[in-house]
């Protein structure tokens, strides 16, 4: 199982933090092993003093797949998710700064949060779902697939030129605005539509 990652697909996210639109959907992975186990708690990692949520709408990748038509791409997956890019923001803005790849800032151990999954047929379109994140029951996060930049099957399209999609694979469709830092005792609650997806303590 890989996860795939897309970054700067919320037009407000850019701005919020300054960067620069791409041209192209920015794709990074995550190793599987920064996959938070079920039930775990998260533990803010001691190279890091600045530990941010990145809420996103997650799809899973049900068939191996290659070179993926954008008209078939919704075939490629029956499931969708919920779950959080932990990203060391100090550490990221210092790779980037240096021009240097930036996975240690995303793919550490426990930097993917994977909630509940739930069929797709549960949703009659998949480019008007709504999702937010609490944060210590205060709403921090709010977004709608309709604001993607690239919706989904955009997406799937485009990363299967370039890595073969197996079955298992997880698509983060990227975050949108109102990331922000965790501290210990946080709570995290993470909604799709009216479904809570996950809760989480931080530690």
């Amino acid at each position: 199982m890989k996860l795939i990652c897309i970054g700067r697909n919320y037009a407000a996210h850019i701005d919020e933090l300054a960067n620069e639109r791409p041209k192209d959907p920015v794709v990074f992975i995550k190793p599987d092993s920064a996959v938070l186990p079920k039930e775990q708690d998260f533990y803010i990692p001691e190279f890091s003093s600045n530990i941010h949520y990145e809420v996103e709408v997650l799809v899973k990748i049900k068939k191996v797949g290659k070179h993926i038509d954008q008209k078939f791409a919704g075939s490629y997956y029956d499931e969708v998710g919920l779950g959080i890019d932990f990203t060391a923001r100090d550490l990221q803005d210092e790779l980037k700064a240096k021009g240097l790849p930036w996975e240690k800032a995303k793919g550490f151990d426990g930097a993917a949060v994977i909630g509940n999954w739930l069929p797709k047929s549960m949703f009659s379109d998949m480019n008007t779902l709504n999702f937010s994140l609490r944060l210590n029951n205060s709403l921090v996060q709010e977004g709608n697939t309709g604001h993607m930049l690239w919706k989904i099957d955009e997406l799937i399209a485009y990363v299967s030129q370039f890595f073969t999609l197996k079955k298992g694979d997880i698509l983060f469709t990227g975050t949108p605005s109102g990331v922000g830092k965790i501290a210990p005792n946080d709570t995290l609650e993470g909604h799709l539509e009216n479904n809570e997806m996950f809760s989480l303590k931080v530690k």
